[in-house]
């Protein structure tokens, strides 16, 4: 087992009250943000606390495991390894492709004697399955690739302009820390990480024939990163393009790409009455290194991908976030977590041009939750227009929520 790695302790500490309970641990994520290290760092909390533990250990995308296909060999494999007069703890990396999968866990769970801790890259297979057969018995945990501090801390860097231009331009999957930062470098590295995601996670899965078309929809979402979207509007976009693809199969096509946690699927909300829009969504990518590897880093794009960063953060935060629709008035993101409340606005820079309309529309919203406008000014003081703050994007990210 590889054992060098660097905490991170935000998901530690958030696992860790479920540790030695009765429950199974489900670490969900987009693969390559380093689940797998986490279930290290969790096997070295264990071997701390219990010097005698006993610890099962599967990896899927190792060929030694090859030979654990379903449900039964699962099981089998653990009883060969269990140990009688010890406690026993089972890893179980990317159990989505082992078949039935939830068959075993129920059984295992059900025995009393193993603390389980598994990980897997879709969305829909894991929640759906596990909730059908282990309802109540499991708690999942969504990791993300890294945060801008967590970027800081694995890279060395301190917080500048320089650094944040890093971030930004590369993302923040973990695996970076061992290349250099430079385009032809981790572009080559993303690009193999995209094509790992989009062939293993959603073509074979799915068994997806066209696959010009899913590259194709892909490259729209990188476009258009940010845009209301429907699959009326993509379906149309590419009969212009002579590409004659039905809505109904962009929708699938959109929904395995969620799945796999490559793109998040952002609804908007009526803000006086909380409803739920059914069409129209914006998408946003798991992380922007990725995106970029598909279409390119490009300066013109600043604001959708200052809008990207934005919302990774606050879901990473814990936050339910979609975008507030009030009239015909749009808020970037409404985010709910509990009983707060947060409403932002992204925009690359605040002009005099541009001040009354990025704070306007959240001037229009009448209760008192806070409501902050988030820019890359680079301020000493924080601004404040009418009440309304306005938070300088680093800040934001390092210091808020």
């Amino acid at each position: 087992m590889i054992k060098k790695y660097i905490k991170r302790k935000y998901y530690l500490n958030k696992i860790a009250p479920f540790m030695d309970k009765g429950v199974i641990k489900v670490i969900v994520g987009q693969r390559r943000v380093g689940k797998s290290y986490l279930l290290f760092q969790l096997m070295d909390v264990i071997k701390k606390s219990h010097k005698n533990a006993n610890i099962i250990y599967i990896n899927k995308e190792l060929n030694e495991f090859d030979e654990i296909k379903n449900y039964k060999d699962l099981i089998d494999f653990v009883k060969q390894n269990t140990q009688a007069r010890r406690k026993n703890y089972i890893f179980i990396d990317e159990i989505q492709d082992i078949n039935k999968f939830e068959k075993a866990l129920r059984d295992l769970n059900a025995r009393g004697k193993y603390d389980i801790y598994c990980t897997g890259s879709n969305a829909n297979l894991l929640s759906g399955e596990l909730a059908t057969y282990l309802s109540g018995r499991y708690v999942e945990f969504k990791v993300f690739s890294l945060s801008y501090s967590e970027f800081l801390l694995f890279h060395k860097l301190t917080d500048n302009q320089k650094s944040f231009l890093k971030y930004i331009k590369y993302g923040g999957l973990p695996y970076l820390i061992h290349l250099e930062l430079e385009d032809s470098i981790v572009y080559d590295y993303l690009r193999n990480v995209y094509n790992t995601i989009l062939f293993k996670d959603v073509v074979n899965r799915h068994k997806i024939r066209n696959t010009a078309f899913l590259e194709r929809l892909v490259e729209y979402l990188a476009d258009n990163t940010g845009s209301l979207v429907s699959a009326k509007k993509i379906s149309d976009f590419l009969k212009s393009q002579k590409t004659d693809i039905s809505p109904n199969i962009v929708l699938d096509y959109l929904s395995f790409l969620v799945q796999a946690f490559f793109v998040f699927k952002v609804p908007r909300s009526d803000i006086h009455g909380k409803k739920i829009f059914e069409i129209n969504d914006k998408y946003y990518f798991e992380d922007l290194g990725l995106r970029h590897s598909i279409t390119g880093y490009k300066q013109p794009d600043i604001n959708k991908i200052l809008e990207n960063l934005v919302f990774l953060h606050m879901r990473i935060a814990g936050y339910k976030v979609t975008v507030g629709q009030l009239g015909n008035k749009e808020v970037d993101f409404v985010c709910e977590k509990d009983d707060k409340r947060l409403y932002l606005q992204v925009a690359y820079r605040i002009t005099e041009e541009n001040r009354e309309r990025e704070f306007g529309n959240l001037l229009t919203i009448p209760d008192n939750f806070p409501k902050i406008v988030i820019s890359m000014d680079e301020m000493i003081d924080k601004g404040e227009y009418k009440g309304i703050k306005q938070i300088d994007i680093r800040d934001f990210l390092i210091n808020h929520v």
